[in-house]
């Protein structure tokens, strides 16, 4: 009976870690929501749609809110670690701390805290960099780009430098509040992350 129990506990638990491998956590903004778009053409359905053209079997938890802040983020995030179990936790906020003003110190400890909480659940973690307007002043839009690859470097998790890469500012990959991205975006976006996404799956 004692061995049976032994058994099947130790199965238990190696599906509960393949489980949490294959499950991968977004968690964001508007960016990452899709705002202004249909659903499926948003950056993440797309990288759902990657995976599973590719072959891997990893499930994609979009949990990003519009106008989400780290703060936010920090104080969903708990719930969404113990319903999910994700193996890999994609951190993409900050965004609206910028457009608010919030200082980069305080961006910095939440973005920190986040990538602890997850690690400590056993995931990975990738930050999605975010840059602002230059209208913002070149000290404050300094400060607030340094924080994601401050975070990064100090809790060891990977980082896409910009997700908007060769998106900001560009109108045509634009909608027209000049904020969020436009459709034809979306792809770029994914590519942007994806080379960095790869290696942790």
């Amino acid at each position: 009976m004692r061995a049976w129990w032994v058994r099947g506990a130790l199965l238990l638990s190696l599906w509960s870690l393949g489980a949490a491998a294959d499950t991968l956590l977004v968690v964001g903004d508007s960016i990452s929501a899709a705002l202004g778009l249909e659903t499926s053409q948003g950056w993440v359905r797309k990288l759902d749609e990657r995976l599973r053209e590719r072959g891997f079997e990893h499930r994609v938890i979009n949990a990003s809110v519009s106008g989400d802040t780290s703060a936010g983020g920090l104080a969903r995030l708990p719930a969404l670690l113990a319903e999910h179990r994700p193996g890999l936790v994609i951190i993409e906020l900050g965004g609206n701390d910028g457009l608010r003003g919030m200082p980069p110190g305080q961006l910095q400890q939440n973005l920190a805290a986040m990538v602890r909480k997850s690690q400590e659940a056993g995931a990975k973690v990738l930050i999605l960099g975010m840059r602002l307007p230059p209208n913002y002043g070149q000290r404050y839009t300094t400060a607030f780009a340094e924080v994601f690859p401050k975070v990064a470097e100090e809790t060891g998790s990977a980082l896409v430098p910009f997700l908007l890469e060769g998106i900001g500012g560009v109108p045509s990959m634009m909608q027209p509040d000049g904020i969020h991205p436009a459709a034809a975006a979306q792809p770029v976006m994914l590519d942007n992350v994806w080379p960095i996404l790869k290696p942790l799956l």
